[in-house]
């Protein structure tokens, strides 16, 4: 097993750069477009990329989890635990009010006719984009945590 380890850790970092990374930069797509074309662009972008974070996110959890399991004394260390709980609250903001505050947006995306962005855009994409941008924030202690393990 600890013969293991090693691709483990390498497997949990290129799924860190594939899944974390383009998180940090969807808010970006998302909040450049303009028109609806932009905006219907963007979000399709958007989901073609959410394929790499879910990818990525899921093999974080995995290869984590894994080196915990093969090395149990992580369990007992503050910032491996702390880890682990704002990840579960990071993954937890998908299926919950990421998924809530986007569900208006692609309504609207469907629906909607013409080029003109509906004034209820602005206030359903800040929403959106707040929420991401506190997972975002929740992933970047995560990064900083697995490289200086504080406590």
């Amino acid at each position: 097993m600890e013969s293991i380890y090693p691709i483990l850790v390498l497997i949990h970092i290129i799924s860190a750069i594939v899944g974390i990374g383009p998180g940090f930069v969807l808010t970006k797509i998302i909040k450049s477009a303009k028109t609806m074309d932009e905006i219907r662009y963007a979000f399709r972008l958007k989901k073609r990329i959410h394929v790499f974070v879910m990818t990525g996110g899921i093999l974080l959890l995995v290869t984590g989890l894994l080196m915990g399991f093969i090395h149990p004394i992580l369990f007992k260390q503050g910032w491996y635990l702390t880890s682990l709980t704002l990840y579960f609250i990071a993954i937890g903001l998908g299926p919950t009010l990421l998924k809530k505050y986007a569900a208006p947006i692609n309504e609207m995306l469907k629906t909607h006719k013409g080029d003109d962005v509906p004034e209820s855009y602005a206030d359903h994409v800040q929403k959106l984009l707040r929420t991401e941008y506190v997972e975002n924030t929740l992933l970047l202690f995560i990064i900083i945590m697995m490289i200086l393990k504080p406590f």
